[in-house]
């Protein structure tokens, strides 16, 4: 047995695929003008500028903890609005359930709106809209519906068929198939997966309100804007201690329904 032959061969492949990788590290970086000596240059400065954002603006609190309620109350409110249209979409998206037409429109609905980033989403409606918080809101409400509706599509589909054949024979309708069998069956799990994405859309509600719709974000950029370095500090402290509280309430919430497979 060649064992020299067979050593080159079994670190062909990742010697192969490492090369690769660094090529394309390299033409990467290449195309998108990555200079070592500038981010060395840049760390220098920002170290240096980092001292400016020290002590936090307390006196700009109470202006901050409004901005927050408002990023607080756009989540609150898209989140539902959301989850309703996802609950609607999920039941039309499912073939155990769903006609098969429908459910091709409703799947490519899905797709489409979870290729589509929240922020491209409020493009759209900026356009037509306006910034402001209204446009926020539906930003974050549509951008629930690609992953509550797949979420439950596919949850409906891993339902046990005999559970769905067993009202099926007693001569139930559609509407009572979903109303007895479906929605018990999945109600759980999708308060569950909502609560999780009230959670994304407090992120998600930062992420826009600094391209001009308002809340903390738009605060966070304005201040930097402004160069008002301290009152940055102070909006990053409010951010950070909001998305804290909310991934602990969620997770706390998510983990009561998840255990208990009550939703009230």
């Amino acid at each position: 047995m060649n064992l020299s032959g067979y050593k080159i061969s079994r670190y062909k492949t990742p010697f192969i695929f490492t090369v690769t990788l660094i090529i394309l590290i390299y033409l990467s970086a290449d195309a998108t003008e990555v200079s070592l000596s500038e981010f060395l240059d840049g760390w220098s400065h920002g170290s240096r500028l980092l001292l400016e954002f020290f002590p936090p603006d307390w006196s700009k609190i109470g202006r901050m903890l409004h901005a927050s309620l408002l990023t607080i109350a756009m989540a609150l409110i898209a989140t539902p609005m959301g989850a309703l249209i996802s609950f609607l979409f999920g039941l039309a998206a499912a073939k155990n359930i769903s006609y098969p037409g429908l459910r091709e429109v409703a799947r490519v609905v899905i797709s489409l709106e979870r290729a589509l980033p929240e922020i491209v989403i409020l493009l759209f409606l900026a356009a037509a809209l306006g910034l402001g918080l209204y446009p926020g809101i539906l930003a974050l409400a549509i951008g629930s519906i690609g992953m509550l509706g797949r979420l439950l599509a596919d949850a409906i589909e891993e339902i046990d068929e005999k559970a769905i054949e067993s009202v099926e024979t007693v001569g139930a309708t559609r509407s009572q198939i979903i109303r007895y069998s479906i929605i018990p069956e999945v109600l759980p799990s999708f308060v569950a997966n909502s609560i999780f994405r009230f959670e994304i859309n407090i992120r998600n509600s930062v992420l826009l309100g600094a391209v001009g719709v308002g809340g903390i974000g738009y605060e966070l950029n304005e201040s930097i804007s402004l160069m008002d370095y301290e009152a940055s500090t102070m909006a990053i402290i409010m951010i950070i201690s909001l998305v804290f509280v909310a991934e602990r309430i969620s997770d706390t919430i998510r983990k009561k329904v998840s255990k208990t497979g009550e939703v009230m």
